[in-house]
């Protein structure tokens, strides 16, 4: 009896022992974590704040003593924020205090000329262009800069172009104030070689970085070449819009000492305008055998800008005429501001041959509200001059043969 006595005492006072040393502990740890700075494991750098760790040793701690304090202020930035853990309350809050802006001598007696200077690095001229209140037409006229190098490997015979980046371009896309840019770049003037980048999304200043080596291109040969880089944005649903272009030609230019880097103003396309109404690209094919004729009308460019918002809604209407009478007639689709077209019909000759046939194309801008105005006229036939009249030999000459060509459009 005396045994199981002894063992129940001495469990009872172990049972308090185990619960007093719990709460002890308890109680140590909780008034440590009031008086103990919490560790911060992450460093945070957003414009010129910057928190540190506490755990590095290199940067300044948290809750340091005046005199560490005083002998580091002058190596801190003074742009940069330091907090001190050690003055907040018991709900971890800081006590509201008023900032005061102190102004450094350095910047105060600093230029901004000298500024700009010391930012040289990390700032682009166009970012600090872009600063700056611009007029609506400067801003137009600006369209950016284009960077690349330009490089000869003599051991394998090549010419190679490295297209680095653009910045400043305009932004095409009016909603979101952004393009999608990308490059194609032809080797002029035999056309031979033509490129391009990969499209970057939602830019203004795309960084490409990507190279082109041109092979077989003897080093002699190099003087007579020109580099065009055209800058375009990509359009899901239309035709890409043209930013505008780079000509770079490689006369009086050594690449004997290794890689050049360049970077050019990017210019307004030099678009070649037709004197008429604007070009017409149609394609057409005589079969013999069957007696049938079949037209391809492809696309139009140059077109004059008929619509008050600037643009028109063209469509084309094709006539067949036989000794100066219509025997048919087809018409497109109407394109809503863009003139690409690519729809094929089929007529069938009354007779054999096309000496007494003739073709009409004429181009129209759709309007709800009033009539549809004639943009130009094409006509194809033996009795046609200029292209048309060649176009029309060449499908005579060479049956079952597809032959496209661009036609001028006169006045309707």
């Amino acid at each position: 009896d005396e045994i199981p006595t002894v063992v129940g005492i001495f469990s009872a006072f172990g049972l308090v022992f185990s619960v007093s040393l719990f709460a002890w502990i308890c109680c140590q740890r909780k008034s440590s974590k009031s008086n103990k700075t919490p560790p911060y494991k992450f460093v945070h750098v957003l414009k010129g704040v910057d928190i540190y760790p506490e755990n590095l040793n290199s940067k300044k701690k948290f809750g340091a003593d005046d005199k560490s304090e005083a002998k580091n202020k002058s190596a801190v930035p003074k742009n940069s924020l330091h907090l001190d853990l050690e003055k907040r309350d018991l709900n971890g809050n800081f006590p509201k205090t008023t900032m005061k802006m102190q102004g450094s001598p350095d910047l105060e007696n600093s230029s901004p000329k000298h500024f700009a200077e010391r930012k040289k690095d990390s700032v682009s001229p166009d970012s600090l262009k872009s600063i700056t209140s611009l007029s609506s037409e400067d801003k137009q006229d600006k369209l950016g800069t284009l960077f690349f190098s330009l490089e000869y490997n003599f051991e394998k015979k090549a010419f190679v172009v490295n297209i680095k980046e653009a910045r400043g371009l305009p932004a095409m896309d009016e909603q979101s104030m952004t393009s999608d840019p990308y490059i194609k770049m032809t080797i002029l003037p035999e056309k031979k070689h033509k490129v391009k980048t990969r499209v970057l999304r939602k830019t203004l200043d795309p960084a490409f970085d990507e190279t082109f080596t041109f092979y077989g291109i003897p080093y002699s040969q190099i003087q007579d070449l020109t580099l065009h880089f055209m800058v375009l944005s990509f359009d899901r649903f239309s035709r890409d819009d043209v930013i505008g272009e780079v000509l770079i030609p490689l006369a009086g230019i050594e690449l004997s000492e290794g890689r050049l880097l360049m970077d050019r103003e990017i210019i307004k396309r030099n678009v070649r305008k037709s004197s008429g109404r604007g070009e017409l690209l149609v394609s057409l094919c005589y079969q013999s055998t069957t007696n049938t004729l079949t037209v391809v009308v492809l696309k139009a460019r140059h077109l004059p800008k008929s619509d008050v918002s600037g643009l028109s809604d063209p469509y084309v209407k094709v006539n067949l005429y036989h000794a100066k009478k219509r025997i048919s007639k087809k018409k497109t689709h109407v394109k809503k501001c863009t003139p690409m077209f690519n729809e094929l019909f089929v007529f069938d000759i009354p007779c054999e041959g096309l000496d007494d046939i003739s073709i009409e194309f004429l181009v129209l801008d759709s309007d709800r509200g009033s009539r549809n105005e004639v943009i130009g006229r094409l006509t194809l036939g033996s009795s046609a001059e200029g292209t048309g009249g060649e176009h029309w030999k060449e499908i005579c000459e060479y049956p079952r043969r597809q032959i496209a060509k661009w036609h001028m459009l006169c006045d309707g």
